[in-house]
């Protein structure tokens, strides 16, 4: 089963609020959108957003210009019927973040939460960075929330990375500058706890 397969299958066959990463709210993603200082018509791309609450969040808040990607048509069915009219406000994109077709310095924030963990593959992370340094504008901000070193060993059945704030740097490289981290111990539907490390990135003016 290829990685689009078996997403598909995921939010066909469990219901949106019981899958272990799911939050009512995204609290400390919000949080740390404010934090950016950047104006409720900034420009954010949530990628792997599928079913997540942050682009309702989002559109209560009043931000304007807001992009939902997500591999999984399902997902992404899931979280326009949820939202109903204001779906409209929202662009929506069914694509893998590895492969799609971004725009050139379109994003003043990018936003991944619980994706970038799941790339195991050296050429996979290295393709997704490329892909963040060519769609977020110089100055942007890049928040980014993996598995931290105390996370679960698998989720959804696939393996996944662990990282540290460093380590999450690194992958990244010079271009990103690590403004802040947190950590999140995560309260899963099913009641288990997984910590979380969220890093926030600022694209320097001197990357392309």
């Amino acid at each position: 089963m290829d990685r689009k397969q078996h997403w598909e299958q995921i939010y066909t066959s469990k219901v949106s609020d019981t899958v272990s990463w799911f939050q009512e709210h995204a609290e400390q993603s919000i949080n740390l959108i404010h934090n950016t200082g950047l104006g409720k018509d900034a420009a954010i791309i949530d990628v792997g957003g599928g079913a997540s609450k942050l682009a309702d969040d989002l559109v209560v808040e009043g931000y304007s210009d807001i992009t939902v990607l997500d591999l999984s048509s399902s997902a992404l069915a899931v979280a326009k019927q949820r939202l109903g009219k204001h779906a409209n406000a929202i662009r929506w994109i069914e694509g893998d973040i590895i492969r799609v077709d971004l725009p050139l310095h379109r994003f003043d924030i990018w936003h991944d939460r619980a994706v970038f963990h799941f790339l195991t593959e050296a050429t996979d992370r290295q393709s997704y960075v490329a892909q963040a340094m060519r769609a977020v504008r110089p100055g942007g901000y890049v928040i980014i929330a993996t598995f931290g070193e105390n996370g679960p060993e698998k989720c959804s059945g696939l393996p996944v990375a662990h990282y540290r704030p460093e380590t999450l740097h690194a992958e990244f490289g010079d271009t990103f500058a690590l403004i802040g981290y947190e950590l999140e111990a995560h309260l899963t539907p099913s009641g288990s706890v997984q910590q979380f490390v969220y890093c926030n990135f600022r694209k320097e003016k001197a990357g392309t």
